[in-house]
């Protein structure tokens, strides 16, 4: 997990498949950090625009 100014949570990852217990961790970062939006990216997708999902509380 990566902290940018205190403006968004990135967390990276290098899965097959993002699942909910991955999305539940950012999710629970961004709550206890009170940051408003967060990015999870996974290195493994066949494409990067594949394995990028972003997050608003």
């Amino acid at each position: 997990m990566y902290e940018i100014f205190r403006l968004v949570i990135i967390e990276l990852k290098s899965v097959k498949k993002l699942t909910a217990i991955d999305e539940a961790q950012i999710l629970t970062y961004m709550k206890l950090a009170n940051i408003k939006t967060g990015l999870l990216i996974n290195f493994n997708a066949n494409r990067l625009v594949d394995g990028l999902k972003r997050y608003k509380l």
